[in-house]
């Protein structure tokens, strides 16, 4: 393989921290940029948190995005199953009110029956079935979700296939089965927006950070692949890919 300086140099800076779920690093440089999606989640949930009791914030990562809805109900929980974001949500929303519990099983909840009027789900799994018996009757569900086809450009040129247990994931799957779980669908939507690389190590940052797109990704490994897209990012100024994201609001009935 032949390479050049500037693909050697760039991917110096593939070392950097990443801690809670911040792509600042990349995003904040505009190194890689998204495509905006024709609804914003936090727009949707913000009337909501107002209105709940007792809520619960589902895969709250570092706890970024809860921190912003303040003010909070009297009583706010988040969940967080990766463990090295735990701590760091702890020392982010504990101070806030928030107690925050580690999972490991999506079927299995540390929570009482119907005990959370509100339930806000951001790019986390979840288990219909037991979303039913933690939340209250009449009690709300908003999750955006990331689809089973997210990206699929990179595990093309990286020559992986899409992890086939999620590639039926989508906006019609997740209404089915929560329909079938005792939830009336009040509102939802799906988009495929563009996410843009302007060079080769926000791409391979990218995918240090999120492990499941390409698992057991490393620079060696996929060099020759790497520098395939790199010579793409020097030929178009950039390498686009499609987010697959879908949105659903849901009531408990």
């Amino acid at each position: 393989m032949n390479t050049d300086a500037q693909f050697l140099h760039y991917l110096k800076d593939v070392e950097q921290d990443f801690t809670g779920w911040d792509f600042s690093f990349i995003t904040g440089t505009g190194r890689m940029q998204n495509q905006l999606l024709p609804w914003s989640y936090g727009s949707i949930v913000k009337p909501f948190v107002h209105k709940a009791k007792v809520m619960l914030d589902m895969g709250t990562g570092g706890g970024e995005f809860l921190s912003k809805l303040r003010p909070f109900p009297d009583h706010v929980f988040a969940t967080e199953g990766y463990e090295p974001n735990v701590a760091i949500a702890k020392e982010r929303l504990e101070p806030l009110g928030v107690k925050v519990a580690e999972f490991i099983d999506d079927s299995n909840l540390p929570f009482e029956n119907e005990q959370f009027d509100l339930i806000l789900n951001q790019h986390e799994s979840y288990s219909p079935l037991e979303l039913k018996r933690i939340i209250s009757s009449k009690g709300i569900f908003i999750t955006q979700q990331v689809g089973g086809t997210d990206c699929f450009q990179i595990n093309e040129k990286l020559k992986v296939p899409l992890n086939g247990e999620f590639q039926n994931w989508c906006m019609g799957t997740a209404q089915k089965q929560l329909t079938n779980s005792g939830f009336k669908v009040l509102e939802s939507s799906e988009a495929f927006p563009v996410q843009r690389f302007y060079d080769i190590a926000a791409l391979a940052y990218y995918l240090k950070a999120i492990p499941w797109q390409i698992p057991d990704f490393s620079i060696k490994e996929y060099l020759n692949e790497l520098y395939n897209v790199h010579c793409i990012i020097k030929e178009n100024g950039y390498f686009d890919v499609n987010q697959h994201r879908f949105l659903i609001k849901a009531e408990q009935y």
